[in-house]
Parts: structure tokens; sequence; C-alpha cells
């Protein structure tokens, strides 16, 4: 009997197996991948790429996960293993990753705690019961003799970022280091001085001594009054030599408790105006505002009520052709003042970077800061221009050959911990303004990948525009159902018509 391979499966299935198994090899050293997220959330970014072209040798990566999870959690997994196979393939073999289930080895808990990864409590559905299990779900990260870890992946939100950002401190050679000069006790900054540390070595330190030659980038803020002659000259000194600085501050002093708000006098701002700047005495008042809870009469009872308070703008609107700030979507700031550039010579380079919203106004003289539009009447004529309420600034120093930085914001709260500080997004700006400052923008487009607030702007969202898309809301669904309807008929008709023919 004669077998015809022409009609047998068998040849096709063969040359499939070939092609796949060809495929897959080479998939394994060059592969595509579409991602059609808007920031590319789902993909290395160009930033992660830049900084892994840096590794000069082999880098360890000891993944401690346990198994058998809760869904998200063990999604979580899955998507860091895809990461790091990307990380490895990208590295071109001197990445390597090894994942390790620590549950049931004593050996491998020790070594995975011994690392910096320590179990957490979780609970998790076991025989229709709810027990509190110990995992573990943390990285660790090894290179020469140095190591980083993430204690725990609760989440994928940022993880690109979090193993970029310890990559980077471990392959680089050179320690960069950030002064912090608060001149208030009173202010705490320990939440921004803590996100600084992921990536540099934080000094805080005062002005009764010159500032350290090794001080890449010095912080100010805290300023409430004059400086003596020696602070003066320490700082104006770092300055002179090309020093750069990061400033929050403005010349008003505001206390919540008594709701007042006045002008003070320093000696600081006489060293802005070189750069240009120059900080009006006035409060930004924008539409797009936080919300404080004020005590209201409801009827026999008196209850907190969020209200909208101007004094605390919300920032949606920044300079496109900045990459410090053209991947934020928001910045919080308080009671902050407005901004102007002088024209003080061709040594000096202002950009602006951020400020309010086309519904803005200013408070000027008496600062009324109650947040009721019935006591303050203000706060509902807001219809101003933008205000800007951050910049940076370049000035050539001639004589002594330097360049010199700043990145000013209007605001004395924007650093503390009952501020700015306890904002996310704000970290984001200021982790990008210390690496511009550093000359290091490695990280800066991948911190702003991650989706933080989508809210719609105010400006477009008119009574028109509402009354609108009511309309095309409880129109089109029912003229798509009839339209179907009418269509479907038509060939049931035409369906009929040809039946008919048939047995004509």
């Amino acid at each position: 009997m004669n077998y015809d391979f022409r009609k047998s499966m068998v040849l096709p299935a063969v040359i499939l197996f070939i092609a796949l198994l060809l495929l897959n090899l080479i998939a394994r050293n060059w592969y595509k991948r579409y991602d059609l997220t808007d920031t590319k959330m789902y993909s290395l970014s160009s930033s992660t790429e830049q900084v892994i072209k840096k590794i000069d040798d082999l880098l360890n990566i000891k993944v401690y996960f346990s198994e058998n999870l809760p869904g998200e959690y063990g999604n979580n997994r899955r998507y860091l293993q895809d990461i790091l196979e990307e990380y490895a393939a990208i590295s071109k073999g001197n990445i390597r990753f090894e994942f390790y289930v620590p549950d049931s080895d004593e050996e491998l808990e020790k070594e995975a705690q011994k690392s910096g990864v320590q179990p957490v409590q979780l609970q998790v559905i076991e025989k229709d019961e709810a027990v509190v299990k110990k995992v573990f779900m943390g990285v660790a990260i090894y290179f020469e003799d140095k190591r980083e870890v993430i204690p725990v992946v609760l989440s994928t939100t940022g993880l690109e970022y979090e193993i970029t950002t310890r990559i980077k401190k471990l392959v680089e050679k050179n320690k960069k280091f950030v002064g912090i000069v608060n001149l208030d006790d009173e202010v705490q900054t320990n939440t921004f001085s803590q996100v600084l540390r992921q990536r540099y070595e934080v000094r805080p330190l005062d002005l009764v001594n010159e500032i350290p030659n090794n001080i890449n980038v010095l912080i100010l803020t805290g300023v409430k009054d004059s400086l003596d002659a020696n602070h003066y000259g320490n700082l104006k000194s770092f300055m002179d030599k090309g020093g750069n600085t990061f400033v929050a501050l403005n010349p008003i002093s505001v206390d919540l408790q008594t709701q007042k708000a006045e002008v003070f006098k320093s000696d600081v701002f006489d060293l802005l105006k070189p750069y240009g700047f120059t900080l009006t005495e006035n409060l930004v008042l924008d539409k797009n505002c936080g919300r404080v809870n004020v005590m209201q009469d409801m009827g026999f009872m008196r209850m907190n009520v969020p209200m909208e308070y101007p004094f605390l703008p919300i920032i949606r609107s920044f300079n496109k052709n900045e990459a410090l700030v053209n991947g934020l979507e928001q910045v919080h700031v308080f009671f902050s003042t407005e901004i102007q550039f002088d024209s003080v010579g061709n040594n000096v380079n202002t950009i602006p970077l951020f400020s309010s919203s086309n519904k803005s106004g200013v408070m000027t003289g008496f600062y009324n800061l109650s947040p009721d539009p019935k006591q303050n009447p203000q706060l509902r004529n807001l219809t101003q221009p933008a205000k800007l309420v951050a910049a940076r600034s370049e000035l050539t120093n001639e004589k002594m050959g330097t360049m010199s930085q700043m990145i000013l914001v209007a605001d004395n709260r924007f650093l503390t911990d009952d501020g700015g500080g306890a904002v996310p997004e704000n970290h984001v700006f200021m982790m990008n303004a210390i690496d511009f400052l550093m000359g290091d923008k490695d990280l800066m487009a991948l911190r702003s990948r991650e989706i933080t607030d989508r809210s719609l702007d105010e400006e477009l969202v008119t009574d028109d525009a509402k009354s609108r898309w009511k309309w095309i809301n409880g129109l089109l669904p029912s003229l798509l159902i009839i339209g179907f309807g009418f269509w479907r008929l038509q060939m049931q008709k035409r369906n009929m018509k040809l039946i008919e023919e048939l047995y004509d």
C-alpha cells in the first residue's frame, strides 16, 4: 500500500513543529513587544536601557517569592518574572536572575532574611477558611560587593522604577551628595529626606561652616528671617563657585492656627536676584485646588464639611518643552506666591516650569485666609490668567568661569511633612529636580510613567459640553438599537425572498 504524503497531515505538522521551534530559539535573543498604553508602562523605558548599558560586570538578582498566593499577588509574581526577563535580554548576559521559594526550605528562609527580605503576614483562603500565612515577596540585587533590596513587592505600580533605581545606585562609581539647609527648627522634612536617600547620600547642614566641596546640590528651605553675615557669606560662596541649589520659599509667613499671614524680610531673597527671580508679596489663588474641612451649622448640628480652598492650588499646567516636568500630571503647592522674571543680562537664562490655571487670582495687602466664600468674597472671583509658581535659572559667572543652576518653588511648605512632603506627585518632581541639578537625567522620564491622576480639565467641562454629552449619551444607544433592529429586519426580508425564489 502506497502512502501519499501529499494528502497526509504528518508533513505539515512536522514543518509547523520545526518552524515553531526555530521561532522560539530566535525569540530567546530577539523579541518585539507592542505596548499600546500611552505611557508604555508595560515595556522597559529608554531610561532603564541607558542604566543597563552601564553594567560592566555580572549583576545577580535573587527573587524570594512564595507560591500559591492570592490572585493579585500571584499576578505580581508573573509580572516581575516578565520584566526581569526583559532586563536580562537587554543586558546581553550581564544580568541574571533566579526565583526561590523559601516557604518549605529553612536554609532558603534564613538566606532571604539575611539578604534583607523579611516575611510578611498575608491573609489567604485555604480549605474555605481565612488563615494568616507567612509569605515572602522580595528582591535582592547583588553587584560586586554591594547589595540593594526591595523588601516586599505588593504592587506592580512603579516596579520598573524601583528596580532600575537600585541597579543605578549599585553600578554608579562615585557617590553623590545632597545637602539640606533647613533654617526653621519647627519645620520637618523627614519624608523628603527618606525619598532622596533612595538615590543619594543626604547630609543635613548648617551655615556656620563653609559648605563642603563634595555637596553636589544644596536644598534651602525654612527661611523666615535674614541671615547673619557668616551664614550669608557661606551660602553666597557656594553659589558663586557654581553650586546648584533647590530653593523652596516665599516672603509670606502663614499661620493656619490663627489664620494670619504676614510678609517678612530676608537677605536670602537678594541671592535670587542674580538668577533673574523676584518673589512677589502676594498669595496665589486657583480654582483648581485642594479641600479643607470646615465646621458648618447643619440644622441642629455642627459638622465638618469639605470645602474648596484656593490657597492650595493643584498644578496641572507644565512647561511641555522641559524634560524636568513634561511627564508630570499634577503637583500640589501650599500658600504659594507668584514668581516674576527680571531682565538682568545675557549671562542669565530663566525658564518657567509650572504655573496655576487660567482661573487664578492673587491676594495682596490684607490676607483673608477664610475658606468660606461668604466670608471671603475674593475666592469667588478667580478669572485671572495663570501665575508662575516654579522656575529654573542658569547663571554664568564670567569672572570665575562657572555656571550655577537654581530651581525655585515659591512655596515655604513644599518640602515639609505637613505640606508638600506628604504628596507623592511632589516626590516625583523633587527627584526629577535633584537629578536635573546633578546632571543625571536617566530616571527623569521613568518616574512619571505611572498614571497618578487623570482628572477632567475643568476649563473644557463647560455647561454646554455637559448638556451636549448628556443628550449624546441618552440618544445614541437608543438610535443604535433601533438602527440594528431595522438592519435585522431587512436581512430577514432578504433571506425570505431568497428562500421563496429557491422553491418557486
